[in-house]
């Protein structure tokens, strides 16, 4: 078995190499560990974790949304059974839709632990200890991240859960407790928060999604303690017990102030790991760095025909920036000269309401010393929020001082998610505030709460505040 180019991973990364390579008309295989192709976030991540936030957000609206639309139903009760049926339905529905996308492109699939016996020979390890091996003139490290457990705390996948486990619970906790305040944090304690849990979060740092604008994570905070979220900020975890029918949390804050929390799951997320076990790294002379695998600017590693993208290399852990690194490596291959440019990579975080980013935050500007403006504007002033309940939010824009150029675009608030778009095509053209304002929007949107914002920004000059 001979190809041009062998992908080791079918997360969001490998497979649209893989598709990409295949489109170029590159001979490409791809080798997955696991029965099932689309890696963790198809199968234990993005995909699940939205559906069941979806599911969340449904019954909370039911609950409490509906009688105001004039909308009368007897009380509705939580199915947690059938909620994560149909997450493991849309899970299926996705992994066999990769599937069907490598036999469109003829990308040979195999499935095993892939390792390097040298740079251009893989071996490929089956569950039952069968051995293959393929060749290949280019390689592309696509095997993403793992959870990552507190030292003294390890997953055991009964008490003490990563989101793997949290995708999977059989029943609704009485009292989740999460440790990290970041994305995933925020998501799953908000998907249980919305179905009837107690929810604590234990943050070491004094805000939420602290890689965001500080405003977002303020704003974040407010609309998180209405659904009932409880939160403790800059305090230390500093032991998680499992005692059998419920887990006991112990930390401190700066001041050494201890709290004992108790619940029945704990759920830490303080982040993801590379992973990189098994590879034979070794063996091609690719050494870690800080556990991810050093890259280029090519994202070429020391052995030249050797490639990694995605989570196994520098940058944020985001499944769409591992799709353009995807691309950007098999488009070079070909000869071409692609790029990506990092910072307009968005970031979101699906709550309800939505957070979403791009560019800088005030927080990098101010440590920079760049001289820049900033306009928001809040969701309770459109019509479009009023008219759909959703008026928690506001868009803020920040641009330079001098050249009124948009530096950075931060929304939380109904549709963020996909609202972010138009700031990402606005500053990859390099757009100012006053462009994007004089542009018409449509009425009534949530996209004229940006519109106002860059009026703001522009001359403080607001049309509807």
């Amino acid at each position: 078995m001979q190809y041009n180019v062998t992908i080791i991973g079918s997360g969001p990364g490998g497979y649209v190499a893989a598709i990409r390579c295949a489109q170029l008309g590159f001979k490409t295989a791809i080798i997955e560990k696991y029965d099932v192709l689309g890696g963790t976030c198809l199968n234990v991540g993005c995909i699940p974790s939205k559906a069941l936030l979806d599911s969340s957000e449904h019954f909370i609206n039911a609950k409490e949304n509906f009688k105001e639309h004039g909308i009368d139903i007897t009380a509705p009760k939580v199915n947690i059974k059938q909620m994560i049926t149909r997450k493991a339905d849309v899970v299926k529905q996705n992994v066999a839709g990769i599937a069907y996308l490598m036999k469109k492109n003829k990308i040979d699939v195999h499935t095993g632990v892939g390792s390097f016996v040298d740079k251009n020979t893989i071996k490929i390890t089956g569950k039952e200890g069968k051995e293959s091996t393929v060749t290949t003139e280019k390689v592309i490290i696509a095997t993403g991240s793992k959870p990552t457990p507190l030292p003294f705390a390890s997953f055991d996948k009964k008490r003490i859960i990563s989101s793997t486990e949290a995708l999977e619970l059989k029943e609704v906790p009485k009292h989740l407790i999460v440790v990290g305040g970041g994305v995933i944090g925020m998501e799953l304690g908000s998907v249980y928060a919305r179905l009837g849990s107690k929810v604590t979060v234990v943050e070491f740092l004094d805000s939420l999604i602290p890689t965001m604008d500080g405003t977002m994570g303020k704003e974040l905070l407010k609309v998180t303690k209405k659904l009932g979220m409880q939160f403790y900020l800059g305090h230390k975890v500093t032991s998680i017990e499992n005692k059998g029918k419920e887990v006991v949390l112990k930390a401190e804050d700066k001041s050494g102030k201890s709290i004992e929390l108790k619940g029945d799951y704990c759920l830490v997320s303080i982040g993801r790991r590379p992973y990189t076990e098994g590879l034979g790294l070794d063996k091609v002379g690719i050494e870690l760095d800080k556990g991810k695998i050093p890259v280029d600017d090519h994202l070429k590693t020391k052995a030249d025909n050797i490639y990694a993208i995605g989570d196994v290399v520098r940058g944020a852990m985001l499944a769409h920036k591992a799709e353009e690194e995807g691309v950007m490596v098999a488009e070079q291959m070909a000869g071409q000269k692609p790029h990506i440019n990092y910072l307009l990579i968005p970031g979101v975080v699906y709550t309800w309401p939505e957070v979403a980013s791009v560019g800088y935050t005030e927080e990098q500007l101010k440590e920079s010393g760049k001289a820049y403006k900033t306009g928001s504007f809040p969701y309770k002033a459109l019509g479009r929020a009023r008219a759909s309940m959703d008026v928690d939010g506001l868009v803020k824009i920040l641009a330079d001082k001098q050249t009124d150029e948009i530096l950075g675009v931060h929304i939380i608030g109904a549709r963020a998610a996909d609202m972010i778009a138009a700031g990402v095509t606005a500053m990859e053209f390099r757009a100012s505030a006053e462009d994007v304002a004089r542009m018409s929007h449509a009425h009534p949107t949530y996209m004229e709460a940006v519109k106002e914002a860059c009026l703001a920004a522009t001359a403080n000059r607001p049309i509807h505040m």
